[in-house]
């Protein structure tokens, strides 16, 4: 009985699965417009020096400062809920560094959250297909 009670539930990994990949996505959404507003902070900050500099000859902030800070906040968030994901699905190390990276290369996130939903999604169906119909309608109801 040992055997049964240490076996995954297959429909309890279905749940968690499909919730860390709803966190996934919301937050890869959110780093990612974070992310085009400091990039588009930067350029009319540094390129255009549209509000100019200040007394010591630092660029002031044209959007506002808190957008840097914010993105880096927001990042830090995004970083958990890739590697609940990513260990919830147990992918590859490659896997991990690529979705990293996706939060601090512009327009990456949007980019990779399609490809990455797609792939989850099918392994999530792939794995409620072997459940038997009993146990299906649990899984099915928290979705």
């Amino acid at each position: 009985m040992t055997t049964a009670s240490t076996a995954p539930d297959p429909a309890a990994w279905a749940r968690r699965a499909r919730g860390a990949l709803t966190r996934y996505r919301v937050m890869a959404w959110i780093t990612g417009s974070m992310l085009v507003l400091l990039c588009v902070e930067m350029v009319l900050k540094y390129l255009l020096r549209l509000n100019g500099v200040d007394a010591e000859g630092h660029p002031n902030p044209v959007l506002g400062a808190w957008i840097a800070f914010a993105h880096g906040w927001i990042y830090v968030v995004y970083l958990v809920t890739v590697f609940d994901l990513w260990s919830t699905l147990r992918w590859k190390v490659g896997r991990l560094v690529t979705l990293a990276l996706a939060g601090v290369v512009p327009v990456m996130s949007f980019v990779l959250e399609r490809r990455v939903h797609a792939d989850a999604q099918a392994r999530v169906d792939a794995v409620q297909a072997t459940i038997p119909a009993g146990d299906a309608g649990a899984g099915s109801a928290a979705g």
